[in-house]
């Protein structure tokens, strides 16, 4: 891994959120006109309990030592919320939790046969990159074909920003599904930066989609389903559907998904997709 990226996406995320948060917001008192939004690097740096020179370096991507008790002290400072956190922690220290691994075991039987007694429900798993790796006759039908597509057209954030089916699929809910789509990927790559792989998703992305480059630089983090769904099937018409995720405990580079029918009306119309 490359220190100098991690600290530099250190850098880029404390700046963001430092951005977005107000005097107000931080418990502070408005002190005049700002030039620029959101809290200064002295008003972090005090609410934190640190020197403003440290702070600065922090968000200048320097090589300096951090602690956990000073990572939950900016936690606070900057409001971040849970998943927020982690992404911080992540990227600020430099010995990442050994469990945060890129290697990975395929899908075993059991795994495959609980994706395929799901019967109406769309059910998938996805590794650490959001790649497809294995789906149910459900998840074909709503999503597919899988077996059709390459591994990139079966990476969800992909997909969700170059799959044209997908936003006919989801209509007036794309952006909501894309921007959590790019947080949970950016959540992600806070566990490799510098890694080839994601160096050169994230670029391809950059060069090739107008949302993605205006959103990148949010540095928004999410981890977690999406919530109800709701989808246009060009045959079924509207199934909608309420989603759930889990991490795989004997495989942790694993996340399981299910979009359960939330009407019965969705139920009788993915009996009459499947085959």
């Amino acid at each position: 891994m490359d220190d100098s990226v991690r600290l530099k996406e250190l850098a880029q995320f404390l700046r963001t959120r430092r951005a977005r948060l107000s005097p107000e917001q931080a418990g502070l008192e408005e002190s005049g006109r700002r030039r620029t939004p959101g809290l200064r690097r002295g008003e972090v740096a005090m609410l934190s309990g640190v020197s403003v020179d440290w702070y600065t370096w922090l968000e200048q991507a320097r090589p300096i030592q951090v602690s956990t008790q000073v990572l939950d002290s900016i936690s606070r400072a900057l409001r971040l919320d849970a998943d927020e956190r982690k992404h911080l922690f992540l990227l600020a220290l430099p010995q990442l939790p050994s469990e945060l691994t890129t290697v990975e075991h395929g899908i075993n039987e059991t795994l495959q046969s609980f994706l395929d007694h799901q019967g109406t429900s769309p059910a998938f798993i996805t590794d650490q990159r959001l790649i497809i790796k294995a789906w149910n006759k459900a998840a074909n039908a709503v999503y597919g074909p899988f077996e059709e597509m390459t591994e990139r057209e079966r990476n969800t954030v992909w997909r969700s920003f170059h799959l044209p089916g997908v936003r006919q699929l989801l209509r007036e809910n794309w952006e909501k599904h894309a921007r959590h789509r790019l947080a949970q990927f950016r959540a992600g790559y806070g566990k490799f930066p510098g890694d080839p792989w994601w160096m050169e998703m994230i670029g391809e992305l950059q060069r090739t989609s107008e949302e993605f480059r205006e959103w990148w630089p949010q540095h928004d983090v999410l981890n977690g389903p999406e919530g109800k769904k709701i989808n246009y099937h060009p045959e079924a018409g509207i199934l909608q559907f309420n989603q759930l995720s889990f991490i795989v405990s004997d495989s942790p580079n694993y996340t399981v998904t299910i979009n359960l029918p939330a009407d019965e009306q969705t139920v009788s119309k993915m009996e009459q997709l499947l085959p």
